[in-house]
């Protein structure tokens, strides 16, 4: 059995105390990390390593974005990339040396605010990287899990709202079809969808700017757990660690763990 998770955790300096937490809680043999906001030389490998996790693939960058990957597991970096050309730190991958299982970390940009390209370029620099990792994504060739923060809730049921959100960026129409395209480019399953089927609720951020997120639930699938189809019929569970979200000084993203008979 192999347990992967992942999390946007909006800074990994800051917010140490809560992967601490959560490694000790929930014991993942791989953590994928995205919006660690660090460059590699300051990343706390130390604390890492005496949580558990010697083994460390880390795509930073100063103050913004940035990927990481820790493990349990021995591991070996297999590529790094750079969707948008622009030195953003925002995709880096691994292969597990017992399993050969090879797991990309990836953060896709948020897009902005306005879904229009031709008044928002941050929409259209999101788009291009879902367009660059659709031609990635059909060469693949080895049984591959891909997560991290996709920025984009596809279904009806990813959102508190489809009707209020259709024109928000994250679940516009052109984002969930450019979506479905890097989907259809590998045949990735959506795990989550796989084993807490739609329209059951599931949400994975909720925003800063609710001060009762409970209350209000006005959440969003934007963190997402894909595999290879070979891969997706080994997927034996998947949870959510809502709680996380209550946390002091947490992230407005939760973590996802999907378990696997490998």
């Amino acid at each position: 059995m192999i347990t992967v998770a992942t999390w946007n955790i909006n800074s990994v300096r800051l917010r140490m105390p809560l992967v601490e937490r959560f490694l000790k809680d929930e014991a993942p043999d791989v953590l994928c990390l995205q919006e660690i906001k660090t460059i590699a030389e300051l990343f706390p490998y130390d604390a890492f390593t005496a949580a558990g996790y010697p083994y460390h693939a880390v795509h930073g960058q100063k103050g913004y974005h940035g990927v990481a990957t820790v493990s349990r597991i021995p591991f070996e970096e297999v590529d790094r990339h750079d969707w948008q050309a622009n030195g953003e730190a925002r995709h880096v991958g691994v292969r597990l040396k017992d399993s050969g299982l090879v797991i990309e970390n990836v953060y896709i940009p948020a897009g902005g605010d306005e879904p229009d390209r031709t008044i928002n370029p941050k929409f259209g620099q999101k788009l291009d990287f879902l367009e660059r990792m659709i031609g990635w994504a059909g060469a693949v060739a080895e049984p591959t899990l891909i997560v991290g923060d996709f920025n984009i809730a596809p279904l009806e049921s990813d959102v508190w709202s489809h009707k209020a959100l259709l024109k928000v960026v994250s679940h516009t129409p052109l984002e969930v079809e450019t979506l479905a395209r890097f989907q259809a480019a590998h045949d990735w399953v959506d795990l989550g969808r796989q084993l807490v089927p739609a329209p059951a609720r599931y949400y994975s951020w909720w925003s800063y700017r609710s001060k009762d997120w409970r209350v209000n639930d006005r959440g969003r699938r934007l963190d997402h757990m894909w595999a290879s189809p070979s891969v997706a019929a080994k997927a034996t569970g998947h949870r959510i660690i809502e709680d996380a979200r209550d946390w002091e000084k947490c992230s407005d993203h939760v973590p996802l763990i999907t378990e696997f008979d490998l």
